[in-house]
This record gives structure tokens, sequence and C-alpha cells, in this order.
């Protein structure tokens, strides 16, 4: 039996449900709220964060990368074609590295903040932390998600899928940061076509379906987010 601690808006947690998706794998989902440090989650993960997958009685597997290297020793080969990480160590280094591109580089620079100003202030109290969102921020997080877009807009105007020939962790893990910034309205879909035509491909795919069933109570998804064709 498969948990996994996780939150809605979090990009690493949406990636590992989404690898959890396409590998046929369920599991049980428990939301941990990222300022709300229990005492039981920390005896999981004493840094406190998610993702973090449990498999029966095994130890937690922490990180979405390391959830995903696990994933991939521990299903990859079952799913024979539609692996997620290549065979050939050029092709694994890529996705490797796009991952990282995506899970850290992307949202420390702009996915991170477009959560915290627009979903996370509004679910806190004001001595949390809450309040409204912090415009000179989310400008600032605009600008460099147009970086992001034109990075996967160059990927894809050059290969199949963002990693190569073979689709793999790497698109799922741009689909995840895309997805919750999606979430929001905040894309500028009319402005990335190359991009969009590639979101749509993920967007389709049956492993993305709970990921657009996905509600926050009170923040409700933009009008397009559940449209397979936006």
């Amino acid at each position: 039996m498969l948990l996994l601690y996780h939150n809605l808006m979090s990009v690493p947690s949406r990636f590992v449900r989404l690898v959890l998706a396409e590998c046929k794998a369920g599991a049980e989902l428990t939301e941990i709220l990222p300022w709300d440090r229990k005492e039981d989650f920390l005896l999981v993960n004493p840094a406190g964060s998610v993702p973090v997958l449990r498999e029966n009685d095994g130890p937690p597997v922490c990180s979405a990368s390391v959830i995903a290297e696990y994933l991939d020793e521990t299903r990859g080969y079952s799913l024979g074609t539609r692996r997620l990480l290549p065979d050939h160590p050029n092709g694994r280094a890529e996705v490797r590295r796009l991952m990282q591109w995506f899970l850290e580089k992307a949202v420390d620079e702009s996915g991170q903040f477009f959560i915290e100003e627009k979903i996370y202030k509004r679910m806190r109290r004001p001595g949390e932390g809450g309040g409204p969102p912090d415009s000179t921020t989310l400008r600032a997080a605009r600008g460099n998600l147009k970086i992001h877009l034109k990075y996967i807009a160059y990927l894809a105007e050059r290969r199949n899928w963002l990693a190569g020939e073979q689709f793999s962790y790497a698109d799922l893990a741009a689909g995840a940061f895309l997805s919750t910034i999606d979430y929001l309205g905040e894309v500028p879909w009319d402005k990335e076509p190359v991009v969009k035509d590639w979101y749509q491909r993920i967007k389709s795919r049956p492993a993305f379906r709970p990921i657009l069933a996905d509600s926050i109570k009170g923040i409700p998804a933009a009008n397009h987010y559940m449209d397979l064709d936006f």
C-alpha cells in the first residue's frame, strides 16, 4: 500500500501524483499544510516538507526527485515503452536536469509566489501571515514566468517531448508547474501557442484527470482549467 503526504498546490506534490497515475499506482493521500507543523508528520519527515511517499512498512521516501527515482526503480521496467526515465545515461541526465529546472528553479523564481500570494495568504489567518496579495511580488512572478514559458517553447519546438523523443518525468514536472499557475488563470496562453499545444497534449492524458478535479474551498479554478480544448 502506498501513502502520499502532499499538498494540493505544491508543484512537487502534483508531480508525484502525476507520476503515480502514469505508473497506475494508487496511493492514499494525506494533505499537509506547509505552515501546520504537526508532530506526527515531523516524525515521518523532520524537514516538514512534502511530498513524502511511504510504501507498506518501508522508510519514508522524501522529496519529489527521490520519489521519482524510487518509483522508476520499483516500477519502471514494468512500464515497458512507457517508462518515464530513459535507459541511456545521457537521456536520464537530461530528464533529471529538466526535472530540477521545473520542480526547483521555476518554482523558486515564479510558481511559489503565485501560490503564496493568491492562495496561502487567503487560507491563513492574519496572525499566521495571511492577508491580501502583494502586487509587486506578483508582478515579478509574472515576469519570471514569461522566461520559463519561453524555455518550454524552445524545447517543445525542437523535440517531440521536452527531454527528447520520449515522454518523461521532465514533461510531468513542467506540467505540474504550469497546472498550479493555470488554476489561478495566470498563464498567458494566447502569447505562447507552442507551449499551449504541448500542454494540451499533457492535459489530455488520463493521469492528469485527478489534478484537473482539484478544488480549493473559496478559491475556484479558472474557467478554462478543466477544459481540454481551451
